[in-house]
């Protein structure tokens, strides 16, 4: 049997891209505010919606998953001098 992902887990990347496009919309928009140039403010939130998803998915990547409830954690193994040969 294949465990099926939760719909939570199937909608985390959405959520990512999501906030990324926000916060580039934000960054579009001072620029916009402050330079009144459409093509700089769009070239800005390209750059801030590419910079923020990188970020978010490096984030993602360095966040270990958790444990099920009845799960116990294995302990770390430990190498031995015969194990380096």
């Amino acid at each position: 049997m294949s465990k099926q992902p939760s719909r939570s887990d199937r909608l985390r990347p959405v959520e990512l891209i999501v906030l990324a496009a926000v916060m580039a919309v934000f960054a579009g928009l001072v620029v916009l505010m402050t330079t009144r140039d459409i093509a700089f403010a769009g070239i800005s939130f390209g750059i801030a919606f590419i910079a923020v998803l990188v970020v978010l998915a490096m984030l993602a990547l360095a966040v270990r998953p958790q444990r099920a409830p009845g799960e116990e954690q294995a302990p770390p193994q430990r190498r031995t001098d015969s194990d380096a040969h």
